[in-house]
């Protein structure tokens, strides 16, 4: 590893902040306090501890890195990091701290300015969770109740034999509000069998005044 002047260390202390401080995973770790009361400061030490990382260890490999942030955020926010951005974050400190060796500063500082209107422009934003409360809970648990009824309902219609879910039968069933609702199942044979009666009926009727009239 080349030695590193003051200025290139200087150069690849502010390509760390910039490159942490615009790190969404982080700015909503230290924005809602993951890491305690000391969260910002935590954030600040990072910068310090991830370039000494790379000043006592030569030849770092980009999962090394990986694995460096990864058990940094671990055990100062208690947050894992699963969204892929682990592997960007080492690519891009890794990128710099080969150009501070190279001394291409004008290229480490364009980044920077770069990265510094990125995080002026705007920071993640997170949406704590609602924590529903013991009425909320119970009304949830009563509709998840309340459907697998419905369900069980529906699955016992089905199963019948055609013939028993045509049977004739009527009855009430409460429910909530005091409400009652009133079924009937009529089979379509009865129908059937009440037209017969009504022709016959009249048949009958035509046969009589056909009588009276001869």
């Amino acid at each position: 590893m080349a030695a590193l002047t003051s200025s290139t260390r200087e150069a690849f202390t502010e390509a760390v902040r910039a490159v942490l401080e615009t790190w969404p995973v982080l700015q909503i770790a230290v924005d809602n306090g993951f890491g305690g009361a000391y969260s910002p400061q935590k954030a600040e030490w990072m910068v310090d501890a991830l370039q000494q990382y790379f000043y006592d260890n030569d030849d770092l490999e980009q999962e090394e890195v990986e694995d460096f942030l990864s058990n940094l955020m671990d055990n100062e926010f208690d947050t894992v990091v699963d969204d892929g951005s682990l592997p960007q974050v080492a690519k891009k400190v890794c990128e710099m701290f080969q150009q501070c060796q190279q001394g291409r500063l004008a290229e480490v500082r364009e980044y920077i300015s770069q990265l510094a209107l990125k995080n002026t422009a705007g920071r993640a934003k997170v949406t704590p969770m609602k924590t529903p409360t013991g009425e909320e809970e119970e009304e949830e648990e009563s509709e998840d109740e309340e459907s697998m009824e419905c369900e069980d309902t529906g699955a016992g219609l089905s199963s019948q034999p055609w013939q028993q879910q045509n049977a004739s039968a009527t009855g009430t069933k409460e429910e909530e509000g005091g409400w009652t609702v009133v079924w009937s199942l009529e089979p379509w044979w009865c129908a059937v069998q009440d037209l017969s009666n009504i022709a016959h009926l009249w048949l009958g009727q035509g046969v009589k005044g056909l009588k009276s009239s001869i």
